[in-house]
């Protein structure tokens, strides 16, 4: 079954991709994965695009986050694959307040080490700037879980970054080891 094009969707897609895909690399801490989930999440989104041009970006971010939450149910059945080596450049560009932080990619190291469902907070509030009743709305849980994950999540990426780059390359192998 095809399906059709829209100017729409099209327009949609070249004007909020790349906000889209930092979005996915940051759920999924790997370019190549976020371009995967991401062309996965639009070509859902353009299958129910009736449904989904009233709030596209929202039922895009869904769409994407319902995706990595199978991804990481799939993932937590087969052994874990190993980080990239150290110094391998693999962080997409980012647009906006993001490209002001200097150590992006100790803090996407970082990111890395949090559990899925805080990772999944921290992108969602902070990153794709929701509100505490829409990131509690997309992921299906209370306002509560929000702002403790929240909590949880930034005390853990404080002390992973005050640590250092070398700290957090060793934390995250043996996160990888462990799993």
């Amino acid at each position: 079954m095809g399906v059709r094009e829209d100017p729409v969707f099209e327009a949609f897609v070249r004007a909020r991709s790349a906000a889209l895909l930092r979005t996915a690399y940051l759920l999924t801490g790997d370019r190549g994965g976020a371009e995967d989930l991401l062309q996965t999440a639009l070509l859902r989104s353009l299958r129910h695009w009736r449904k989904a041009r009233s709030a596209p970006e929202a039922y895009v971010r869904r769409v994407l986050v319902n995706l990595c939450r199978d991804n990481w149910r799939r993932a937590a059945t087969r052994p874990r694959e190993l980080p990239l080596l150290p110094g391998a450049e693999s962080v997409c560009p980012v647009d906006g307040p993001a490209d002001r932080i200097g150590q992006r990619r100790d803090l996407v190291s970082a990111l890395v080490l949090l559990p899925p469902g805080q990772r999944a907070v921290i992108v969602l509030r902070f990153v794709d700037d929701l509100s505490v009743a829409e990131t509690a709305a997309l992921l299906g849980i209370s306002h509560g879980t929000v702002k403790s994950y929240t909590s949880r999540a930034i005390a853990t990426l404080r002390a992973a970054l005050a640590d250092g780059e070398d700290d957090i390359e060793r934390q995250s192998a043996e996160v990888h080891r462990a799993h």
